[in-house]
């Protein structure tokens, strides 16, 4: 790795690999998405092969409440991926030994911990390189022969949507060894997804097609334009066909207010794992429906390679899919709650907020305005925020905006530029709103 990763990170993945192997109990501790499960499953792998007794925990967001399960954990070694970078000086006053593999937006560097996060060294963790590269580097600074979860970890990358422009940073170096070494194979992108037409058309949401996704007759209807019979696949087309249906779907893409740099995101290139024998974003698919579905265990099993909980997972995020695109569906029927700065929506009945709010930003919403999605279900309501690259070019910060913003009302929050969640109290959120609103119109106003 010398030569491709900074030293200083080597060095303090070295460290975390040394603590670690002077453990024989080690707690971990990861986020529910695709790159938590993602980061877990090479982790527990690695632990694994390493002899090493463990224990998975995964946490929908980090929050003062969760900081006192990790205290009270009763293990004298944690690791934490994908989380952790707005807790790090808490964790530097716990006296276990800790090791924190996070990729998140830095609100400080660590004084007694073991701490790897792009950003320390100079990459940015927003694009290139997220928990589950952190993992896998860690992985194979434990053993050379971890390099096969490499293929996990480009689930993770998938998942936080890293590879959308291009692969940049440590993300680039994963991708040179996984290719090399035969287990990773790069090929082009499409408008079309995969597979049976019928099928994906209709459970589509990346991008979500008003009136084709969740609409079986607007499916029949596009495919018939396109002069294709319902029972093809994608790679039952011909170079005419797959024209035709590319360029249909393009024309109600933008009919719907679809960014021309959002379809060319919908378009990127694939990876395709050849151990697992599908290709990246199926396996983050299977790991994050298995994490929101509240069936994390299994998702990380079939990170490990776990045959039976991959098919299960499979099926359960086939489950999860047709509940997105029908809550996507309504959301589109009702539309986002405009204000000045912000839109938003109330996902309190139907959950998958994270999920509806970046297909909203990107497919339906207004491009100028950052998407928030609310979930009240429980208290602290949870919140999740999406923007687009043109939003940042002018100013907003939503990692900042929502750290600050969910202190100001005694929850908590951060994430990315780009992307962040938090938590309030649930009889706070209409407050925080307002309050977002005008600190998102601050931020603009600054530049």
């Amino acid at each position: 790795m010398e030569g491709q990763v900074p030293i200083k990170l080597l060095n303090t993945l070295s460290k975390a690999a040394d603590i670690v192997r002077g453990h024989d109990f080690i707690q971990v501790y990861s986020h529910y998405d695709a790159d938590g499960v993602s980061s877990a499953s090479i982790i527990a792998k690695t632990l694994l092969r390493a002899g090493k007794e463990f224990r998975i925990t995964l946490f929908t967001t980090l929050n003062d409440r969760n900081m006192d399960i990790i205290r009270n954990c009763g293990a004298e070694c944690i690791i934490i991926t994908d989380l952790g970078a707005s807790y790090i000086d808490q964790l530097d006053a716990m006296e276990q030994d800790i090791v924190v593999l996070d990729h998140h937006t830095i609100i400080s560097d660590a004084k007694r911990i073991c701490y790897a996060n792009p950003h320390l060294y100079g990459i940015d963790g927003m694009v290139a390189g997220c928990g589950a590269t952190m993992s896998l580097l860690f992985s194979v600074t434990m053993d050379e022969k971890n390099w096969d979860l490499v293929q996990v970890a480009f689930a993770g990358t998938a998942g936080d949507r890293q590879h959308i422009n291009g692969l940049l940073g440590l993300n680039v170096y994963l991708k040179e060894e996984g290719v090399k070494r035969g287990y990773i194979e790069e090929f082009p992108g499409s408008l079309i997804p995969s597979g049976n037409l019928m099928t994906e058309l209709f459970l589509t949401t990346d991008p979500y097609i008003r009136g084709v996704s969740g609409n079986t007759e607007g499916v029949a209807q596009l495919l018939k334009d396109a002069g294709i019979t319902n029972d093809k696949t994608y790679m039952d087309l011909t170079e005419e066909e797959r024209r035709r249906l590319s360029s249909l779907i393009a024309v109600r893409l933008t009919e719907q207010g679809m960014q021309l740099s959002s379809m060319q995101e919908v378009a990127r290139n694939k990876y395709y794992l050849k151990g697992m024998n599908m290709d990246a974003e199926n396996l983050s698919a299977i790991l994050n429906g298995c994490g929101r579905s509240g069936i994390g265990g299994m998702g990380v099993a079939a990170g490990m390679g776990d045959e039976r909980c991959l098919v299960l997972g499979a099926e359960v995020n086939r489950e999860s899919a047709v509940q997105v695109v029908e809550n996507m569906v309504a959301l589109d029927s009702k539309g986002l709650n405009q204000m000045e700065h912000i839109q938003w929506f109330d996902s309190s009945d139907s959950g998958f907020t994270g999920m509806l709010c970046g297909i909203a930003m990107q497919c339906i919403g207004d491009a100028d305005k950052p998407t928030i999605g609310v979930n009240r279900a429980n208290d602290p309501a949870n919140l999740s925020s999406r923007g687009m690259w043109g939003q940042l070019d002018k100013g907003v910060d939503l990692s900042v905006a929502m750290r600050e913003v969910c202190d100001q009302f005694g929850g908590a929050g951060g994430g990315h530029k780009i992307a962040a969640g938090g938590s309030v109290p649930a009889a706070s959120v209409d407050d925080f709103l307002k309050r977002l609103d005008e600190f998102i119109g601050e931020q603009l106003a600054s530049r």
